[in-house]
């Protein structure tokens, strides 16, 4: 059945490069109004709430006190992400919030307790599910096109930028982890979303170049019965990449780039022909990231109807934190650790 939506407002929390992206998302999308904006720098947030003809507030809690505003996003840093969300639900909102779905799977589980009872949905960031590349790869993965996979392959990096590490993402007080739950927890969902439930985990940790105790590179290999998803993430890559393959024993899906300064996003799905070249076959989605708004109607449209699962829920934020949590205690125990069961 669909959700109750009194009205169709929409709330941001956190005013910065994140929040512009979803404030532009909505608009483009024609789905919903941006009623209000909330950041701790109340400058910020009326500049981001004056684009679009919208509310500004310092304070959090004014936002979701609103009985106009039916959705919330949340886009702030990590460590303060589950307080938010779980005032935001227990307003009767529902919530789409950035990954990591908190900063540990305990915070991820009191999250989901508090949306089955206040019976709202939360969507987790994970915008890379709705790449145009990603989607096709993961359509023709679905019909058969590849046949039964094998091995996942992923590398998604940074270039780097002086001062990276003062920025919030490498203070752990504010970010819960480094490189591997910045970018890796991207890559960590997508492997799920094509293997499915993972087994266990080995995964290798470190601190190459920058100044900081939190790692900025990561290394994972994820297992299952029947595939195997090997990644690297980091931070020292000195020109942005990304890269995720997916081999299967009937072909490959290879996407590259995924727009702006990681390149034109490419698919390129190889059918086999043992012993002689691939069929081969190029699809090129230009350099324009659309992400933002496929996910954004996703939830949106989702809320309305009430049908079908959301493609990046809660569930999906707590597995994808229960690797990373994995991959950190394998890299301290340097041994392969055995994932809880679904």
């Amino acid at each position: 059945m669909p959700y109750s939506v009194v009205h169709s407002g929409i709330g941001i929390i956190g005013a910065g490069h994140m929040g512009v992206k979803r404030a532009g998302a909505i608009a483009e999308s024609g789905r919903g109004a941006l009623r209000a904006v909330a950041d701790t720098d109340h400058d910020r947030a009326a500049a981001l709430a004056k684009t679009y003809g919208a509310d500004a507030y310092g304070d959090w809690r004014e936002l979701v006190e609103r009985k106009d505003i039916s959705i919330v996003i949340i886009a702030v840093p990590n460590a303060h992400t589950a307080p938010i969300v779980i005032a935001s639900l227990e307003a009767g909102k529902h919530v789409l919030c950035e990954k990591p779905f908190g900063i540990s799977t305990d915070e991820s589980k009191k999250m989901i307790a508090v949306a089955r009872r206040a019976r709202r949905l939360i969507k987790v960031g994970f915008n890379h599910r709705f790449h145009a590349g990603i989607q096709k790869a993961y359509e023709i993965h679905a019909r058969g096109g590849i046949g039964k996979i094998m091995l996942v392959r992923a590398r998604y990096g940074y270039g780097g930028r002086p001062g990276m590490e003062k920025e919030w993402r490498f203070q752990k007080k504010l970010s819960g982890g480094g490189e591997l739950l910045d970018q890796g927890v991207h890559v960590i969902d997508l492997a799920r979303w094509f293997c499915g439930e993972f087994k266990s985990v080995y995964g290798l940790i470190q601190t190459k170049f920058w100044r900081t105790k939190l790692d900025d590179n990561a290394f994972g290999i994820f297992r299952n019965k029947l595939a195997t998803a090997s990644m690297h993430v980091s931070t020292t890559n000195w020109k942005n990449i990304f890269s995720f393959e997916v081999f299967g024993d009937a072909g490959y899906l290879q996407i590259d780039g995924k727009g702006g300064s990681y390149g034109e996003e490419t698919l390129t799905y190889g059918r086999s022909r043992l012993g002689m070249a691939p069929d081969i076959e190029v699809f090129a989605f230009g350099t324009k990231d659309t992400s933002w708004e496929r996910e954004w109607i996703h939830f949106y449209d989702r809320i309305l109807s009430g049908k079908g699962r959301l493609c990046g829920d809660a569930l999906d934020g707590l597995r994808a934190n229960e690797i990373v949590e994995a991959v950190y205690r394998s890299s301290d125990e340097h041994m392969e650790i055995q994932l809880p069961r679904g």
